[in-house]
């Protein structure tokens, strides 16, 4: 059972070498996927004269954040797993994975990446406003919640899949890029309704900077409980620990 596994942790954990190069590692992921993906639809909104909400803006959303994820993951896996999503962390908790003193430790190196990604963005652009995630006109808070939770939910399930499962073989050589594919194609479903975020991180840093927190709860909530459920979901089901558990920097 997943849940028999979930570990609080040591102090002395957060505080190991190994764990502080993790921690570092998730910050400058997230800080190169969140100004990467935030900066392409800054730099999109300029372009067309803040015309974003297009088509084509959502599609260059969608390469933009696929690519970027891709190459997020791929440089910190080796280091921390290649987190570079509270939710992806959660989920990781939940199933066993990663104990709680590290999960919080990579939270938090997670949201400051994205927040000081949000900063240089708006220094180097001379000021232009990091856009907060928002709801659509005509959608409900509880439908982009839902949504949220369903979005995330696929995502962490691949993450389960190709780079946590200890059957994955070689297919965790193409983890990095599945998992951009899957946030890639989330964008190009629930872009035009809640921005798809499925990463509290990639919300929290524009909040921040621009000081805009309407509804900002849905884009915690909803992540994290999508996270979570794929977490048990894939470990209760699909996963048979009937040997020693993967180290934490191997996920």
């Amino acid at each position: 059972m997943p849940i028999s596994r979930i570990a609080i942790g040591r102090p002395q954990e957060v505080t190991h070498p190994d764990a502080l190069k993790a921690a570092l590692a998730e910050f400058i992921s997230t800080l190169i996927f969140v100004f990467a993906g935030e900066g392409s639809g800054m730099a999109f909104s300029k372009l067309t004269n803040n015309a974003a909400n297009t088509p084509s803006g959502l599609i260059a959303a969608a390469i933009a954040h696929a690519f970027a994820l891709f190459v997020a993951v791929s440089v910190s896996a080796n280091i921390s797993g290649g987190h570079v999503n509270p939710a992806v962390t959660f989920g990781a908790f939940v199933g066993g994975n990663i104990t709680l003193l590290r999960g919080i430790l990579y939270w938090i190196a997670q949201l400051l990446g994205a927040v000081v990604a949000c900063l240089l963005l708006k220094l180097s652009t001379g000021g232009l406003e990091t856009a907060a995630f928002s709801l659509s006109s005509g959608v409900g808070v509880w439908n982009a919640f839902v949504l949220e939770i369903v979005l995330t939910f696929g995502l962490v399930y691949t993450v389960y899949a190709t780079a946590v499962d200890p059957k994955r073989g070689t297919l965790g050589t193409i983890a990095p890029i599945a998992i951009g594919f899957i946030v890639g194609a989330n964008i190009l479903v629930g872009g035009a309704f809640d921005g798809a975020s499925m990463n509290p991180a990639v919300s929290f840093g524009p909040a921040v900077v621009s000081w805009t927190w309407d509804n900002h709860w849905v884009y915690w909530a909803g992540p994290l409980i999508g996270g979570g459920l794929a977490g048990l979901v894939y470990e209760f089901f699909f996963i048979t620990h009937t040997h020693e558990q993967l180290p934490t920097t191997e996920y």
